[in-house]
């Protein structure tokens, strides 16, 4: 079962150094071992260059086994320490900067306190992963998903705002009516659809397409480059609430701007959501997220 994790987490780092690292081993102990299920098999699973590693096709069926294997047992240990009526293990959790930033990681530690047998494995990126493929247990999401075989569950909903920094309000002025964004800085998403901000009008939804001397990537940057005094920014609220609440941003147009909400999904892998220790960490996710309650239907 070690052997088959080493190799697992070799091929999720891309090397042996930063298997090594995540195990507490040397490069060298890992090549070892990886050296001799090959040996023992009597296959090579992973082709060796100067620059990375490659899995040959036995290698993936070698894998894709392994996966299922650990999987399997972890499986197991889960529902037997599930009768004890404790929540244990290793939760593999992906996002991206903004949530992990802004939400998740600021009340984390509450949850490792209440459950102190779970571990959390957290990465932080921005781009789209392949939740089986990088082994992920639960991933953060936001807007409409794609339709696919993963577990979906609705934690929480964001809307966006528009807001400044008093610094710059001061110096500019409070903008009174959406034409007045015409003439301010205003700071933009590299998205073109999220670059024309909507605003109710008598005859309908107006789109008003604004303009600045920024456009990034990056939802954190623009809202650090609010902060600053630069500029006019249109974020979710998921980045602008803390700073609101501290005044050191100030929301405005509300009476004219669409907010816009979107949903908050956490997505796993079918099956998983069943273990004790994803449903508190649901459970927590939604508290985090603050779920609002169901539209009555009476």
């Amino acid at each position: 079962m070690n052997e088959m994790a080493t190799f697992v987490r070799v091929v999720e780092t891309g090397s042996f150094a930063g298997a090594a690292e995540t195990l507490g081993l040397t490069p060298s102990a890992v090549s070892k071992i990886i050296s001799r299920i090959e040996d023992r098999l009597r296959l090579r699973l992973l082709t060796r260059t100067t620059r990375k590693l490659a899995l040959t096709s036995e290698g993936q069926i070698y894998l894709d086994h392994a996966r299922a294997i650990l999987a399997a047992i972890e499986t197991v240990e889960t529902q037997l320490s599930n009768l004890r009526g404790k929540p244990s293990g290793v939760l593999r959790v992906n996002t991206g900067t903004a949530i992990a930033k802004h939400q998740l990681v600021p009340k984390l530690p509450r949850f490792l306190e209440q459950f102190e047998e779970v571990t959390i494995e957290l990465s932080v990126t921005d781009r789209q992963i392949d939740v089986v493929a990088e082994n992920v247990d639960i991933v953060l999401r936001t807007g409409r998903l794609a339709d696919s075989e993963l577990h979906a569950v609705r934690i929480g909903e964001g809307r966006r705002h528009i807001c400044a920094s008093p610094a710059y309000l001061e110096r500019y002025g409070r903008p009174q009516t959406p034409a007045d964004l015409l003439g301010r800085n205003c700071l933009l998403t590299h998205l073109s659809h999220l670059a024309r901000w909507p605003f109710f009008t008598p005859e309908g939804i107006n789109r008003l397409q604004v303009k600045g001397n920024v456009v990034a990537d990056n939802a954190d940057m623009l809202l650090d480059l609010a902060l600053s005094g630069l500029g006019i920014v249109r974020l979710g609220n998921l980045l602008t609430d803390e700073p609101v609440r501290q005044g050191r941003l100030v929301t405005l147009l509300d009476e004219f701007h669409v907010d816009e909400p979107f949903p908050i999904w956490a997505v796993m892998p079918p099956g998983r959501f069943r273990l004790q220790r994803m449903q508190v960490f649901l459970e927590f996710l939604k508290e985090v997220f603050r779920l609002p309650p169901a539209p009555s239907t009476s």
